[in-house]
């Protein structure tokens, strides 16, 4: 198997921060394909980058730092009796490979549409299965791993059949996703190193790697007594890349922008299924450059245009709510369906266009708000010294406060984003945003 060949003799693939990833033949044949040298043309952290430049870096970077955590995980993990007791060599080698294609069915943007929730988008993991299982994909899996698409498929995603699940695929899959999974633990480090900034690095993740055990009661990943406060620290810098970076205002104007104009190329038929699954053999320039062909001399073209055209244009922040200075609206607004949120946008931007006695176009005012999928979990449990588990949240008031309602009511709040010369008019003639946003909820 590949844990061996963590060797200095193993080839290896050098990745941001001066990380080698230990390459075998088997893994380098898989890498190689066209499926999987797509993320190299998909970016991790999509409208990031119009924030922060750095934040270039791919899809395909961070699976092979995925990959390099699934091998650390198993490499540790093989002095704990209860996994050596479910997880045979052969489930090892699956959770590899499932390590390495976590993200093979993500299209460029995928979360910001998938958060739309319009019937006719998939969700990624609907696509992965098809792509584990176009050749030559295939017949690697069965020629040098002895596995099949649907074996990897079954790792990667949740089973919502009856079947109870093996308690090997139970553990694997908290190792696959979970509160301190292998896919975390890179992002968090790698968007952190990219972005140029320091929040996602500061925990201890080689301490986290060392305390994790098997919860016998449960068959899934904890951590033991000694792990928790980086665990503590892990949440932290989850709590604050959310706040500074993933929902910086200037990244959510440019969602809202991509997302009302996702949702007009659905609603008016200029994009539909078929689409999307061509997008997920596409690269980011492919689909922006559809996106653009596709919004000319619409409403919606501003939107498109002024994320990806030659002069940055991005709607400006005209009003926000959090949970702490304006809890009704921000419970009023968040977690609604995006059709919802669009039809209120626009009985906003009818009772600005009133209020300022000069016509709007019907995409200038748009609301950003948290999306029903939530995203922020932690139930991690944690041994204590006397060898019970409890919830990390139950003995840590950090994390109690951090893991919930931190995230989802302050750190994700409800924006009202304008064009800029909407935003403009709307401050010279100071009208109260929050008044109309109350009057047409």
């Amino acid at each position: 198997m590949e844990i061996p060949e963590l060797s200095n003799r193993c080839p290896s693939i050098r990745i941001s921060p001066e990380v080698d990833v230990p390459v075998t033949p088997r893994v380098k044949r898989l890498i190689d394909t066209a499926a999987f040298r797509r993320l190299s043309q998909v970016s991790q952290l999509g409208l990031v980058s119009i924030v922060y430049p750095g934040a270039t870096h791919t899809r395909f970077e961070h699976s092979l730092g995925v990959y390099r955590n699934a091998v650390q995980f198993l490499q540790h993990l093989q002095s704990d009796p209860l996994f050596l007791q479910h997880v045979s060599t052969r489930d090892a080698e699956a959770f590899l490979v499932a390590a390495l294609f976590h993200d093979l069915g993500h299209w460029p943007f995928c979360h910001a549409m998938e958060d739309l929730q319009i019937q006719g988008i998939p969700h990624h993991e609907n696509i992965a299965l098809p792509l584990l299982s176009e050749p030559p994909m295939a017949e690697l899996l069965d020629r040098d791993w002895g596995l099949s698409p649907e074996q990897i498929a079954k790792l990667l995603f949740t089973d919502h059949s009856n079947e109870t699940p093996l308690p090997s695929e139970t553990i694997l899959r908290s190792m696959l996703s979970g509160p301190i999974d292998i896919d975390k633990l890179d992002y968090l480090e790698r968007d952190s190193t990219h972005a140029g900034v320091p929040y996602g690095r500061n925990f201890d993740r080689n301490r986290l790697i060392r305390a994790l055990c098997i919860n016998p009661e449960n068959g899934k990943l904890a951590i033991g007594d000694k792990g928790k406060t980086a665990a503590e620290m892990m949440v932290f810098a989850r709590y604050i890349m959310f706040s500074e970076v993933y929902w910086h205002h200037a990244v959510r104007s440019a969602t809202a922008m991509l997302q009302r104009a996702i949702y007009e190329l659905f609603q008016h038929q200029r994009c539909d299924a078929s689409d999307v699954l061509r997008w997920a053999h596409a690269t980011d320039n492919q689909v922006v450059g559809e996106l653009l062909q596709k919004s000319k001399k619409e409403a919606w073209e501003p939107c498109v245009a002024g994320i990806f055209g030659p002069v940055r244009q991005l709607y400006k922040r005209v009003a926000q709510f959090d949970y702490l200075d304006e809890p009704l609206l921000h419970r009023s607004l968040s977690r609604r369906p995006y059709t919802q949120i669009t039809s209120l946008s626009r009985r906003l931007t009818q009772r600005i266009t009133n209020a300022l006695g000069s016509p709007l176009s019907d995409v200038d005012v748009l609301i950003d708000a948290p999306s029903p999928k939530i995203d922020i979990q932690f139930q991690m449990e944690v041994r204590l010294p006397h060898g019970a588990f409890r919830q990390l949240g139950d003995v840590s008031p950090m994390v109690q406060a951090l893991a919930t309602k931190q995230f989802d009511d302050i750190v994700k709040r409800v924006r009202i984003f304008a064009n800029p010369k909407t935003a403009i008019a709307i401050r010279e003639s100071q009208l109260d945003v929050r008044q109309l946003v109350a009057d047409v909820l």
